[in-house]
């Protein structure tokens, strides 16, 4: 082969890499946002957890209403979905956070009680009239707030666990509270947290609860919060529970209180006839049953010249939800 015929055939492959270089260098370069998927999976409706944020409201008005002896106004706003650092940066202080382990789940979440909510749970709980409250401003929050807010806290894990049970064994546990914002360590401050608003309105006063949960930690059940076959048999459930406890309360019971057990022998059975007497000892305390199913300890007696039982314990436990939600505060 001639030296000519052989830089003919080595031309094409000494140009090859200098087109590809020039296309490379032609294209524009496009960003690329590693947490878009993440966004765009999120923002999606998840039903289940609407389901589960219906069933805390109402546990929880339950909860403090046991906690304060008043009545409170719940109201949950929808999901939000933000950047760990926006919802730091959003929140107003002082505040409480506490940080909850989510088992079985991995991490930790977060749930901030604001210091309005705080003082209004505080004049509550003390009788006060719900119109002067201690400014939280410049201190911190007093050992009898302190206590306050376990208790707080307690009555909402509680109400929350309560509303995943059916769903999941997901659970709050505290672990521990800060007073600092910059000692919250639940999560990066880019990564994404979904963030559940309540609204409470006690005595008057209005105040925030904020429960934030890692996306990350709850990744091993998405399929479970965005099922939306399973939230409508949850809530079908929840209807056929509603029409069967209402058909049960309209059920009518014999309650029967028995007031002595004399014993007797048959000989003198066979030999009583109409005005004889039968003595027995009046017992200090009586059981009224159903069914033959004890439910109340009660003292005889009369009451507006009637007889009457005096209840002293119910012994169905201090569980309220026996007599179905609309007997429950």
């Amino acid at each position: 082969m001639s030296s000519s015929e052989q830089d003919t055939e080595a031309a094409p492959e000494a140009a090859a890499p200098t087109d590809t270089a020039e296309r490379m260098a032609d294209a524009a370069a496009r960003d690329y946002d590693i947490t878009a998927g993440e966004e765009r999976l999120v923002r999606r409706p998840m039903p289940t957890l609407d389901v589960v944020h219906d069933r805390f409201a109402r546990n929880l008005r339950q909860g403090l209403f046991q906690l304060v002896s008043r009545s409170a106004d719940i109201a949950i706003e929808p999901v939000q979905l933000l950047r760990f650092s926006d919802f730091l940066g959003a929140l107003p202080l002082p505040s409480n956070f506490n940080i909850v382990a989510m088992p079985p789940l991995r991490g930790r979440a977060l749930v901030v009680c604001e210091a309005t909510l705080i003082s209004a749970l505080v004049d509550a709980l003390y009788g006060g009239s719900g119109t002067v409250h201690a400014p939280i401003e410049g201190r911190d929050f007093s050992p009898t707030e302190q206590r306050v807010i376990q208790r707080a806290l307690g009555a909402i894990c509680h109400a929350y666990n309560s509303a995943w049970q059916d769903v999941y064994p997901l659970k709050l546990v505290p672990d521990r509270s800060e007073t600092h914002v910059q000692f919250v360590d639940v999560a990066a401050p880019g990564d994404t947290v979904l963030v559940n608003l309540i609204k409470v309105s006690v005595a008057g006063v209005t105040g925030h609860i904020h429960v934030c949960l890692p996306y990350a930690s709850l990744e091993p059940i998405r399929s479970v919060l965005y099922g939306a076959q399973q939230a409508r048999e949850m809530a079908e459930d929840r209807r056929w529970v509603t029409m069967l406890t209402r058909e049960i309360q309209a059920a009518e019971v014999t309650l029967v209180a028995e007031l002595a057990h004399p014993e007797v022998t048959v000989a003198q059975l066979m030999s009583m006839k109409p005005g004889d007497f039968i003595q027995f000892d009046r017992l200090p305390q009586l059981v009224a049953s159903v069914e033959g199913a004890p439910v109340f300890i009660c003292h005889y007696g009369t009451h507006n010249a009637r007889y009457a039982l005096r209840i002293d314990e119910c012994l169905r436990g201090d569980d309220p939800h026996w007599l179905g939600g609309s007997h429950v505060h």
